[in-house]
């Protein structure tokens, strides 16, 4: 069957309709910002983009900032605003909020002041879902966008993030959505691109297989893609059930993505996990792997409630759009016997 890759959560393989939109950018000569006809195609070709992506995320054009990702437009968003949070963010959040919002056993968080507060609309780790009040100041929806259906313009809330290579579009490029008549401060001064938000000569390329991708995205969609994936997220939880009940799957109480599970077996790392699996033909991961490669003890499954050597113990499988029953299930066989021989070292 070749390598299986079950890691779509932390990159998406590039889809073809953002390869065919970039290899278009890349013909094309002009900058944006200049005024003669190569320039203007060059401002039409990333106008079109940020249609598409406005029209996806049900947003309106004019609202799309391009940024360099998500990381890049939660310091756009949050620096200096004193905002709150919890502790399942994002480190991209994390980095900039007072983080003390409380979250439950269950992964939910309770928001009583909107307006001075940040929540991620779905967990990169754990898939769990959360309920966004109106007039939420700003909320990361870098894993939603893409595998849930979203409307910004009907959200009520002032500000989110969304990053390309989620929905498999090109590394390196993502968005700050605002609410009609909000502004931010740009952090990035000089030549007063993106409407004076963020200065410096636009990603042309990147952009334009951000609009291929999102427009790919949402087809997947109206096509039944979230339908799909939790059929084949059920298939596989349930092929990981083991009879001793000794695995527990992260927010499976709660709402959660369609693609993704987090699996813990305490007493079997997760770092180990991954490397047995990839040995084995698999691309997982375990926790939140930092700018080194290294795997850290997940900050996510602390603040649920989990201890650490719990939280040293998780795997998460997210899958994509391509992902079929046969790939899952020989991943779960291959995970089973990589269990059995753990328990056999184990005692």
């Amino acid at each position: 069957m070749g390598r299986i890759y079950l890691d779509h959560n932390a990159t998406m393989p590039l889809r073809p309709q953002a390869r065919a939109a970039m290899l278009e950018a890349m013909d094309l000569v002009g900058n944006p910002s200049s005024v003669h006809a190569e320039g203007r195609a060059a401002k039409a070709m990333m106008e079109r983009a940020r249609s598409r992506i406005a029209q996806a995320i049900g947003a309106q054009s004019a609202d799309i900032v391009f940024v360099s990702g998500a990381t890049e437009a939660a310091a756009l968003a949050l620096a200096g605003r004193g905002v709150h949070g919890a502790g399942i963010e994002h480190d991209a959040v994390r980095a900039w909020i007072a983080e003390d919002l409380p979250v439950a056993a269950n992964g939910r968080v309770t928001v009583d002041d909107p307006a001075r507060s940040t929540l991620q609309a779905a967990n990169s780790e754990t898939g769990i879902l959360q309920d966004l009040p109106a007039g939420l100041a700003v909320s990361d929806w870098t894993q939603a966008f893409g595998k849930i259906p979203l409307a910004f313009d009907w959200s009520g809330i002032d500000m989110a993030l969304i990053s390309a290579h989620k929905i498999g579009g090109p590394k390196g490029i993502g968005a700050l959505i605002l609410r009609r008549g909000l502004d931010v401060a740009a952090r990035i001064k000089g030549g007063g691109q993106e409407m004076g938000r963020r200065s410096g000569t636009e990603n042309l390329i990147g952009i334009a297989g951000f609009g291929g991708a999102a427009e790919a995205a949402i087809q997947d969609l109206e096509n039944g893609l979230c339908e799909r994936l939790d059929k084949l997220r059920n298939i596989l939880e349930s092929a990981l059930d083991l009879p001793t009940r000794e695995t527990i799957f992260v927010g499976q109480e709660s709402p959660r993505l369609p693609n993704t599970s987090c699996i813990v077996t305490p007493g079997w790392k997760g770092e180990t996990q991954v490397m047995q699996m990839d040995l084995a033909g698999f691309a997982i991961s375990a926790g939140s792997a930092c700018s080194s490669g290294k795997v850290r003890s997940s900050a996510v499954l602390r603040a649920m409630g989990l201890t650490d050597a719990e939280a040293d113990c998780a795997i998460r499988v997210s899958l994509g759009p391509d992902t079929t029953e046969a790939e899952v299930l020989a991943f779960a066989e291959a995970w089973l016997g990589a269990h059995a021989r753990f328990r056999r070292r184990a005692g």
